[in-house]
């Protein structure tokens, strides 16, 4: 009984603040999804009329512009997430594999690798954007240098808006994967690599029956990571085109600022929110399960 009073005392700090921090916040956006809540009654929103699942309604609703709005933005972030997780999950396992084999310099390009992951988010979206415009260096390089378009492009503008935040999201986040996968990829005893060698087994046969059956885990845990960290980004989008993003680009996090604070519909916002949350847990679920029926089949 005195060990298990003190494991509770000194977990109790911790789930103090995760109370604090995590937990309520939620309860009560979970609430405020239930009330109609405007910048009239915001100071008294406990008092606010209670409306139910009216807001979820309305944001659900293809029939009204905010549920239209708000289901083209969920369709946007699939695409988004589905692109950038993809990109950055290939980008960072090549880039590993190339940086787990000894070279001269080798710990010098591994530190220019992380640059990208290092640098504050805030200052990598304005550096995007200053690179964006119309005469940045994005597209001197495509028109000047390469040859690549005729004209200047509007990166910041229209359908093209959505490459420039997937851009972005990618240069920012492949450097997370390959950190991840290069310290998996350091895990592997090399004695395994040498057996299959003598078998006969050649850089593909290495590869498919040594490394990606022992980097699973750190695969699994690593796709679901940035999956819900792209799913949920708002200071990347925000950062680099602000509130009001085109429809191309409308992403959820953005999409459910602009209702809550610009639009004065925290109500409609918070059932958002829940919506968001809602889709995040399930994905999680159906991923864990999914990874649970594969390593049993395995």
């Amino acid at each position: 009984m005195q060990s298990r009073g003190l494991a509770w005392r000194l977990v109790a700090p911790a789930l103090f603040f995760e109370l604090l921090i995590h937990i309520l916040p939620m309860l009560t956006g979970i609430t405020m999804s239930f009330l109609s809540i405007n910048q009239f009654n915001l100071a008294n929103w406990l008092h606010a009329p209670f409306v139910g699942l009216a807001n979820y309604r309305v944001g659900v609703s293809p029939a009204s512009p905010i549920g239209s709005s708000f289901l083209s933005s969920i369709r946007v972030t699939f695409a988004f997430t589905a692109l950038v997780v993809l990109c950055s999950v290939g980008i960072g396992l090549g880039a590993a594999l190339l940086m787990n084999r000894p070279f001269p310099g080798r710990a010098v390009v591994r530190t220019i690798y992380l640059i990208p992951y290092a640098m504050p988010v805030f200052v990598t979206g304005i550096l995007w954007r200053f690179m964006f415009l119309r005469n940045g260096a994005v597209n001197t390089l495509l028109v000047n240098v390469f040859h690549l378009a005729d004209h200047p492009l509007f990166w910041l503008i229209g359908s093209n808006a959505f490459w420039s935040i997937v851009i972005v999201a990618l240069w920012r986040l492949w450097p997370f994967c390959f950190l991840m996968f290069l310290a998996g990829l350091q895990a592997i005893p090399t004695d395994l690599y040498e057996a299959v060698s003598i078998d006969g087994g050649g850089a593909w046969a290495q590869f498919r029956q040594i490394t990606l059956p022992l980097m699973r885990p750190v695969l699994s845990i690593t796709t679901l990571v940035t999956t819900l960290w792209t799913f949920n980004d708002f200071t990347t989008p925000f950062t680099l085109l602000g509130s009001g993003l085109p429809a191309s680009a409308d992403l959820m996090a953005v999409h459910i600022y602009d209702n809550a604070f610009l639009h004065w519909q925290f109500g409609i916002g918070s059932a958002m929110s829940v919506m968001m949350l809602v889709i995040m847990l399930i994905f999680t679920i159906l991923y864990n399960r999914a990874l649970r029926v594969g390593s049993e089949v395995a």
